[in-house]
């Protein structure tokens, strides 16, 4: 890391956040369109009375990523801007104007794009020097979905190393932290640190992340945003630098429930290229923007406790969490207070698979004249941050196949208990979602690794391959950092899991933007 960065670092952990922030101006203008906070259907309903356009839009947020990304605050969030993001929304507003009707329900929409989704037009490193300039022969599923969709893939943002790490938002491509635009010397949480941190600080309207274990959830945990984790299956994999492929999963993270789900409808479904969605079409919603209801009445949702009041967990985190009990209720449903799991602590435990060997040198076989082809030359190119080098050689000793390795064998058969388990709890209970805190404790300091860190998303989702999402729950220390409630549901949930995080949303509307990253001048 070079010595400004060391000093910026030293700078930001010697000041209060609260001392650093610039006074908030009240809007950023675009004609009369108001850019912070905008939300697809404000968007789209200006494009169509013709008070806005995507090429203003796509500079806006530019704009934006130049003063507070590289300039400013430094939030550091970006990799590499799109350079071909103004032509494409020339081309949209053309259309627009030509046939007076918006491309798709994504029409001219600016995307913040997580570095671990192959793009056609700009490389895909996975946060590593080690895969600089790697340019994958076509899109993601999802990238191509979006585009379809008519939107503008703006920027591809920052990551934890190859996805390794749910702690903080560190890599070799991009030297330095991505910062918490909440307060410049916390972390974003990892490893979708940089989608999280350039949508909660409007540079762009919304963002895809991927989630291992927690890394759509707990980003946007920590920077005020929603974000979605499907059922394991419902959504493609297809062209998504893998971690551990049979966990993996690309999703949503938005300012709003309703944006994000805007999103989720033109993902999810099956994907020829990718077996494991060959049921998500007759398992998908006809649309999943029919379940942004605000009427909770009839669901029963169970409090995990077991999760939510561990020994370390703050106690800010705890009260906004007890909070949303009210809330709920007030909403008609009923919060089960007493919900537990039987065995929990036994069901979790070795439901691991290391196989990230297995799986990168797979995706990297299906690049063409990749930068490196296997495992052992990451590890010896001498392009892989630090810290992160340890965890690349301890995934060198994976040996076999997925199907063939004993971990793997016997991690598989404990997922398939723990399914079982929670099923279970689910009907001695009669719940239908589960809630806990997406994070017991508020975002770290950069460089602290040592205190509790509270990260509650490593299970139950991933392992039995459940859908959760995270929702803005309030703040804490004095109204300064962000919490998330996260909601949990049996597969294919997703309608209801939606339909608790939207009601919840619109009782409290816990969401504001960063004081670092204010409105523009007009």
């Amino acid at each position: 890391m070079n010595g400004l960065t060391l000093q910026r670092l030293g700078r930001l952990l010697t000041i209060s956040p609260l001392l650093a922030l610039p006074v908030q101006a009240s809007a950023q203008q675009i004609g009369e369109v108001d850019l912070i906070e905008l939300t697809i259907a404000e968007a789209h309903a200006s494009m169509l009375d013709r008070t806005l356009t995507a090429r203003q839009l796509v500079e806006a947020y530019l704009d934006r990523i130049d003063a507070y990304d590289r300039n400013g605050p430094t939030i550091n969030a970006i990799i590499m801007s799109n350079p071909r993001a103004l032509a494409r929304a020339d081309s949209l507003d053309r259309e627009l104007r030509q046939t007076g009707a918006l491309t798709g329900p994504l029409h001219g929409i600016p995307f913040i794009v997580k570095d671990n989704y192959n793009t056609h037009d700009m490389p895909t490193t996975g946060g590593s020097a080690s895969l600089a300039g790697s340019m994958a022969a076509d899109d993601a599923y999802q990238v191509r979905r979006i585009r379809e969709a008519g939107a503008i893939v703006l920027a591809k943002s920052n990551l934890a190393e190859f996805a390794f790490t749910a702690l903080e938002t560190v890599g070799s491509m991009l030297p330095g932290w991505t910062f918490n635009p909440y307060a410049l010397n916390r972390v974003t949480a990892g490893s979708s640190g940089g989608t999280a941190a350039a949508v909660t600080s409007n540079m762009g309207l919304i963002g895809l992340g991927t989630d291992t274990g927690n890394s759509i959830r707990g980003p946007s945990s920590h920077n005020g945003l929603v974000g979605i984790r499907s059922t394991q299956g419902l959504t493609s994999r297809d062209g998504i630098m893998p971690l551990y492929a049979h966990r993996d999963i690309g999703g949503p993270m938005g300012r709003t429930v309703e944006d994000a789900v805007r999103v989720f409808d033109v993902i999810a479904g099956s994907d020829p290229n990718d077996p494991v969605t060959r049921e998500a079409d007759e398992r998908r919603a006809a649309s999943y923007m029919d379940y942004l209801q605000t009427d909770l009445t009839g669901l029963r949702i169970g409090v995990v406790g077991q999760i939510a009041y561990k020994e370390s967990a703050d106690p800010e985190i705890l009260v906004r969490f007890a909070e949303t009990f009210s809330v709920l209720e007030r909403l008609g449903a009923t919060v089960v207070r007493d919900f537990h799991i039987e065995n929990l602590d036994e069901l979790r435990s070795g439901t691991g698979c290391s196989r990230f060997r297995y799986d990168i040198e797979n995706y990297l076989a299906a690049i063409p004249n990749p930068p490196v082809r296997t495992l052992q030359e990451i590890a010896e190119s001498g392009r892989v941050y630090r810290t992160v080098l340890p965890t690349v050689e301890r995934f060198l000793q994976f040996e076999g196949t997925p199907d063939t390795n004993e971990q793997c064998i016997r991690g598989r058969a404990q997922e398939e208990r723990f399914r079982d388990g929670l099923r279970a709890a689910m009907a001695e209970y009669e719940v239908q979602a589960l809630i806990y805190p997406s994070w017991s404790n508020p975002p770290r300091l950069v460089g602290d690794m040592t205190t509790p860190h509270g990260d509650n998303s490593q299970y139950p989702a991933p392992p039995t391959g459940f859908p959760a999402l995270t929702v803005p729950m309030g703040f804490v220390r004095g109204e300064t950092l962000p919490a998330g409630l996260q909601v949990l549901g049996d597969a294919w949930a997703e309608p209801v899991l939606i339909q608790i995080a939207y009601a919840f949303e619109q009782a409290t509307h816990h969401r504001r933007p960063p004081p670092t990253t204010p409105p523009l001048p007009n």
